[in-house]
């Protein structure tokens, strides 16, 4: 047997910021190709700091983070940030050309891709997200869930290794919340979500991280730790009222 390569591997991962803050306090977890997984934790538990290490856009702090067997260092930056696509909380952060169509295309385009391989690249991502037919619409003429899509499909238009979501689900409706879960069900790339909406978690990902003051404080299949009352009251994690994990059936 071939060893598989991890999509991502953190080791011994801290980091404090300039003016002394600690976020992090040796971080360790490793996700394998193709897994679904949710990173959970309250508000300051360094959930932030974390993914901004994942392509490079913070360092300096010690211990490693390695993606597809590549370590994040100043010598592979490019090919790292290829790698490690992330989609931000707020789609206008990541849409601001003239059409949908430019927007897909730019991170390809700048990574010198050009002619037919381009306009492919930018058809099979707006394909993945279902937006093909928007390609020639300004982006601010979208609904906001539309927007999410096309902010998507901008990351996978780099081929990434590993999808970076953060807070995907905040501010949609229900149906553009469960139009996006069909789409990442979809997708065959390496998922890792940052969320506070734990049902969203438990539908999509069959296994959490629980990052909590700087360290990996639980790390287990998803309805297993939502269920561990103890646990989610230790860190601060709440469910919807009436909300019960044992009766859903997350997403493998």
């Amino acid at each position: 047997m071939v060893p598989v390569t991890a999509s991502l591997e953190v080791s011994g991962l801290a980091f404090a910021y300039p003016d002394g803050h600690q976020a992090l306090f040796g971080v360790d977890f490793s996700i394998a190709r193709g897994e679904r997984v949710a990173l959970l934790g309250p508000n300051g538990a360094g959930k932030t700091t974390l993914v901004l290490h994942l392509n490079g856009i913070l360092g300096g702090g010690t211990g490693t983070v390695t993606v597809a067997g590549l370590p994040v260092s100043k010598q592979h930056m490019a090919a790292i940030r290829q790698k490690v696509g992330i989609v931000f909380q707020d789609p206008d952060d990541q849409l601001f050309m003239p059409t949908v169509r430019e927007d897909v295309a730019f991170g390809p385009a700048a990574a010198g891709i050009r002619g037919a391989a381009l306009e492919e690249r930018v058809h099979t991502a707006l394909e993945r997200v279902g937006m093909r037919e928007f390609a020639d619409r300004p982006p601010h003429h979208l609904s906001f869930g539309q927007r999410r899509r096309v902010a998507v499909a901008t990351v996978l238009a780099m081929e990434p290794e590993i999808l970076v979501l953060d807070e995907p689900s905040s501010n949609l409706d229900p149906a553009s919340r469960r139009e996006l879960a069909d789409i990442l069900r979809s997708l065959d790339v390496t998922v890792l979500m940052v969320t506070h909406d734990l049902p969203y978690a438990l539908e999509l990902c069959p296994r959490s991280l629980v990052l909590s003051e700087g360290v990996i404080a639980a790390d287990g299949p998803t309805g297993a730790l939502l269920s561990d009352e103890e646990l989610m009251r230790a860190h601060r994690l709440e469910l919807p009222f009436g909300f019960d994990p044992r009766s859903v059936t997350t997403g493998a």
